[in-house]
């Protein structure tokens, strides 16, 4: 089950907290996650720094406005002006989601201490190395650090915890997975690979209002290529793809689990030849049209084990989520809806 959680769990620290100080469940006064809240209160009330409002709860903790705006903060840096251009259900989404993120860790953690888990120091210092890396070396790193007020034994500190946790679960979750023939044969029929050509319209960092704007162009657009406009030179005019100068918006020959879920749901789904309906993505909306598809080519016995490895993959995040909702069930968790505060 070696690091199927990494991507959710793991590289955390900025959602999860590590700004430099600062009291974690409530607001202290002048302090800039105190300012960030009084700012956005005037959009949702519910943020107001003086109620800190409880927004999850369970029998070990709660989660407050408090510990989720300086999560934010964390994450943002000078960014979080941007939060000031969502409307109130907008922001709102915002706040539940890094709610419930932070509730999710803190039950994990529960678990950690009472297994007596444990992180050497070779595998601090290796994840340590490979966010490094990723960040494009130790001193860029650093800098970001710097320049976001985050102090990076808080980093160390967060990233260990997020260790901790990919540790536990690992260990919790260990269990023979069998994989049926039938399972495998579904698989190895399967399409392998789509083509496809595609238009994007930016709406990452937009505001609702925003949003519905870009919604309605791009159904314009959808249109006009459902009357045989040509999609190429659609998508060379419209796109917002930074790529499309170079590839005019085509990307041959992707895999499953390559793209986000709902562009790969059209990408493998809709018939060759034919246009998507507009597909919603963390990044956008998108159309695409699909160009081709191609099954496996090699022999079964050739690619057995690596089909049995995906379908077991696949179950052990199965597993992972049943794993973290009996967790909030045994704690009670419990959302608490103050829109209307």
């Amino acid at each position: 089950m070696k690091r199927f959680i990494i991507l959710s769990l793991l590289f955390t620290f900025f959602v999860f907290g590590c700004s430099k100080g600062g009291d974690e469940a409530g607001f202290k006064k002048g302090a800039p996650a105190y300012k960030l809240a009084k700012e956005l209160s005037s959009i949702l009330p519910l943020l107001d720094p003086e109620k800190n409002a409880v927004l999850i709860s369970t029998n070990i903790f709660e989660i407050t406005t408090g510990e989720v705006i300086q999560n934010i903060l964390s994450f943002m840096g000078k960014r979080t002006d941007q939060l000031k251009n969502f409307d109130a259900a907008g922001l709102k989404q915002i706040i539940d989601e890094n709610a419930m993120q932070l509730a999710e860790r803190k039950l994990l953690l529960e678990e950690v201490e009472k297994a007596k888990i444990s992180v050497s120091p070779e595998e601090l210092d290796k994840t340590m190395n490979f966010q490094y890396d990723r960040s494009g070396g130790k001193e860029n790193f650093l800098k970001m650090l710097v320049e976001n007020g985050i102090d990076i034994e808080h980093v160390k500190e967060s990233i260990k915890k997020d260790l901790l946790i990919q540790n536990y679960v690992e260990g919790a979750l260990v269990s023979e997975i069998t994989v049926s023939e039938e399972e495998i044969q579904k698989v190895y029929k399967e399409d392998k690979t789509a083509s496809v050509r595609h238009i994007l319209l930016l709406t990452k960092e937009k505001n609702d209002s925003e949003k519905k704007e870009i919604l309605k162009k791009m159904e314009d657009i959808l249109a006009r290529a459902r009357k045989g406009e040509d999609f190429t030179e659609l998508a060379k005019k419209y796109s917002e793809d930074p790529g499309v100068k170079e590839n005019e918006g085509l990307y041959e020959n992707f895999g499953r689990g390559q793209m986000v879920k709902p562009f790969e749901d059209a990408a493998f789904s809709v018939p060759v030849g034919k246009i998507s309906d507009v597909v919603d993505t963390r990044y956008g909306y998108h159309i695409l049209k699909v160009i081709g598809r191609k099954k496996e080519a090699r022999p079964l016995d050739e690619v057995r084990s690596e089909i049995e490895g995906q379908i077991k993959q696949a179950r052990k995040s199965d597993d992972y989520k049943t794993f973290v909702d009996q967790l909030k069930e045994k704690a009670s968790l419990k959302i608490i809806d103050r829109i209307k505060d």
